[in-house]
């Protein structure tokens, strides 16, 4: 009745491996039409997405209604394995003629007729050709990160991961288990306030955190089920939302090794870390376990942490047409942390350590620093694929979070004792309670336009507090916030894409955010001017902004694409700063970017160049404050940068990642042009050069006529000098680590050294005003550089069994 033909034709910027047929149900022959005098053929044009599922089909040469219908009803329930450039898969465009042939009618004879034969499975032939039809990131600098080989490079956690992004940068002044603070794109993201950071949809930035607004946490990602990240730097995407000043991070999990893989690890300075991760063999890579533990008494006196966490996903097929994700995660940490010392102290050996260089740069003063942090997290996500090739997804989530964090950064500086009495301290504890609960959803109508259309609908109540504690015991003396704060935001955002010219290819939208803050301020003096009063007090307040964004991608070549993009985006405001009834203001932020990109391909060997030139404006930037240990309001800023990154691949042995980025930072002049981001006083803590080099060789030996695999891995950070305040400069940093691991069978011994040349360096770096000789020691208006020390050379031995594996490769 019909012969359905497939000829595929990948538009590829090189040689890729083309979309294999999984499941192709043939067409059926629409019932309302006569029967065929000759052939009717249907040219559809099939998006298969990097799962290898048609999520839209376009018909580019109609057979008439009927069969056009016909036809791209059966293209929706094919299946592939996906295109693949070395082994990352793509999303492609192709191009499927679909025939529907006259039956000619049966001859009569008189015997028993034969049984049918089977029918023949369909015929796909592939014709690889042109240029790469997988849709265009929104910049230079969107990267989807596949972590594959490069996961052998020594990390301490997933938090990691974002250095594989040129232009990353992390610091960690807090201890195992504290956020670390982010720069990204010329700024100093925090822990999180200019950093959108998400997992698999679920939002990690809290708001009003009491360590600062947007504070996000991923020591609870574990590492191992981390597939992929996908890190856009700018807000050059629809999708992005509060706090995608610098960019987004998005975190995918996935475990394609299947089966059960047991890793126990020990270390210096008593470290251990104890990993299970579980792949059903029968379930994709969706579906998994892990469960991660780690403990150790850190580099230093007052650094010891310990923490917990278990990650589990489930995929279900509830239909041809649908299936289900959930997901849930649970988190505990404790951790102890030395904070920041005086450099002068360190050198005169004043610090309460032995005298040794060694002993007075790990040193510290307050031994009452350290935090804890609790999360726990449930997500379902419902995919459905509609009757005309259109998409929708539908996630709900809930989080519950709960942190309390200690730090000192001034000694005896900021208290206002009681007379006749001392300094008692300036501890400062920040904690945050709360529950998230939100849903997040996108809907792609598929069939002809290439539309996305998404939304997001968060509610937050939090209780966020920051108290003064004792020198001594450690008991709070005073209050300085405490907020009940409730926030809703809700947004929603269309996206469009074309491509007008066969080499142009244009996409664009706009995001609608809004968002209504109710405040409880439980910190209200108990009298004022007209007498006595309840010391609580209510404030309400609305916030809005639209964000458009565009991009242009030019292919010059089928290799080459110039890709231009421009955005708006913003940070929302920090609830506990509103006044009653405000039109809530918030952080505007303005970005464009240029540059090129080039990718050659053949077979499992890959190339992939990329470089662009960027500058930002923030109409209310943060600095750090260490008044307050948190960031403080300064007015606008700037940023002017470039940076280039490559990563080369050879077939299944070797796997190169290098970036080099440049930004300058600045804080305009008053009334100075915005057409002149080069001008300005410099922003400090934000390093102006960096550049990152993760490699990973693999090869099989032969010993004792066994196969051996074997893997050796490096990973290099170079840090330029850092600007600190009062014309000050840090010194440039340079970081080594090195792993190497063989394996037998279903056991694998590996070692890995993190600061190979075992530097003295520091991790966080400040200059300010600080006294930390004593209570009644009298206080210097001098300003000078603190700093917390960075790791020294850290070396740790692991075991890996790997058992019940479908295969069991060395």
């Amino acid at each position: 009745m019909f012969i359905p033909t497939l000829v595929l034709w990948l538009l590829s910027a090189s040689p890729v491996t083309p979309p294999v047929p999984v499941e192709a149900p043939p067409p059926v022959m629409p019932a309302e039409v006569p029967p065929l005098s000759e052939a009717v053929r249907v040219l559809l044009r099939l998006t298969i997405d990097a799962a290898g599922e048609v999520s839209q089909v376009e018909v580019r040469e109609s057979g008439g209604a009927s069969f056009d219908a016909a036809a791209m009803a059966a293209a929706l329930r094919w299946r592939f394995e996906p295109a693949r450039q070395g082994e990352e898969p793509l999303e492609v465009r192709v191009d499927v003629p679909v025939t529907f042939e006259p039956v000619a009618p049966p001859p009569v004879v008189e015997e028993e007729p034969a049984p049918p034969p089977k029918p023949e499975p369909p015929v796909f032939s592939t014709t690889v050709r042109g240029q790469s039809a997988a849709p265009p990131p929104v910049a230079v600098s969107d990267f989807h990160i596949t972590v594959g080989q490069l996961a052998d490079v020594p990390r301490n956690s997933a938090t990691d991961l974002m250095l594989l992004a040129p232009g990353v940068m992390l610091a960690n002044h807090g201890g195992e288990g504290h956020a670390d603070t982010v720069y990204l794109r010329g700024f100093d993201a925090g822990e999180g306030k200019d950093v959108e950071m998400r997992l698999d949809g679920v939002p990690l930035n809290e708001v009003s955190n009491a360590h600062g607004h947007g504070y996000a946490d991923t020591y609870f990602i574990i590492p191992e089920l981390v597939q992929s990240l996908r890190v856009t730097e700018g807000p050059y995407d629809p999708s992005q939302g509060d706090f995608g000043v610098a960019g987004t991070v998005e975190y995918q999990l996935g475990l394609e090794r299947r089966g059960i893989t047991a890793s126990a690890s020990q270390g210096s300075f008593a470290s251990r870390r104890l990993s299970l991760v579980w792949g059903p063999p029968e379930s994709t890579a969706a579906t998994f376990v892990g469960v991660l533990l780690r403990q150790g008494h850190g580099f230093g006196p007052n650094r010891a942490y310990a923490n917990a966490g278990l990650m589990a996903q489930t995929e279900l097929r509830l239909g041809p047409e649908t299936k289900l994700r959930l997901f849930g995660a649970s988190y505990a940490a404790r951790y102890a942390s030395a904070g920041v010392v005086r450099e002068t102290d360190v050198v005169d050996a004043r610090l309460p350590c032995d005298a040794d260089a060694d002993s007075q740069f790990f040193c510290l003063y307050d031994p009452n620093q350290g935090g804890a942090s609790q999360r726990h997290i449930a997500s379902v996500e419902l995919t459905s694929r509609l009757e005309r090739g259109g998409r929708f997804v539908q996630q709900a989530f809930v989080i519950a979070r709960q942190m309390r964090s200690r730090e000192n950064f001034t000694g005896f500086l900021q208290d206002t004792p009681p007379i006749g009495e001392s300094q008692r301290g300036d501890n400062t504890e920040q904690s945050y309670q709360g529950t998230t609960v939100g849903l997040r959803g996108r809907y792609t109508p598929g069939v002809t336009w290439p539309v996305e259309l998404g939304y997001v609908a968060r509610y937050d109540n939090v209780h966020t507090r920051a108290r003064r504690l004792r020198d001594k015991g450690g008991a709070p003396y005073a209050t300085v916030f405490d907020n009940q704060v409730r926030v809703t935001n809700l947004g929603a955002y269309l996206s469009l894409r074309g491509a007008p010219l066969e080499w142009l290819t244009l996409r664009g939208g706009v995001r609608v955010d809004t968002f209504l803050f109710g405040v409880e301020d439980l910190n209200r003096p108990s009298e004022d001017r007209q007498g006595g009063r309840i010391p609580e007090e209510s404030v309400e307040a609305y916030g809005f902004f639209a964000s458009p964004r565009a991009s242009a991608e030019v292919r010059l070549t089928p290799r080459l694409t110039w890709l231009t993009s421009a955005g708006l985006g913003a940070r929302s405001s920090d609830a506990a700063g509103l006044s009653d009834a405000e039109f809530a203001p918030y952080a505007r932020v303005t970005s464009g970017e240029t540059g090129l990109g080039w990718r050659w391909s053949e077979g499992p060997s890959s190339l992939e160049l990329r470089g662009a030139m960027f500058a930002t404006r923030v109409s209310q930037d943060l600095v750090f404050s260490e008044t307050t240990g948190r960031n403080q309001p300064i007015g606008p800023s700037q940023r002017l940068g470039a940076f280039g990154s490559a990563r080369f691949t050879w077939e299944q042995h070797l796997d190169v990642q290098a970036s080099l980025a440049w930004a300058r930072a600045t804080q305009p002049v008053p009334g100075a042009s915005p057409w002149k981001p080069w001008d300005g006083a410099v922003l400090p803590y934000i390093p102006q050069v960096l550049g990152r080099v993760d490699a990973s060789w693999r090869g099989t030996a032969t010993v004792a006529r066994q196969p051996v695999g074997w893997s050796v891995a490096l990973g290099h950070s170079a840090i330029g000098p850092k600007p600190l305040p009062l014309d000050r400069y840090s010194e440039s940093i340079f970081l080594f680590d090195v792993a190497a691991r063989a394996r037998w069978r279903a056991v694998e011994l590996g070692v890995s050294v993190e600061n190979l040349l075992d530097a003295r360096w520091r991790e966080s770096e400040f200059n300010y005003v600080s006294n930390f000789r004593g209570p009644d020691a009298p206080a210097s208006l001098l300003a000078t550089r603190h700093f917390s020390a960075g790791a020294p050379r850290t070396v740790r031995g692991t075991l890996t069994v790997y058992l019940d594996l479908q295969e069991d490769r060395p």
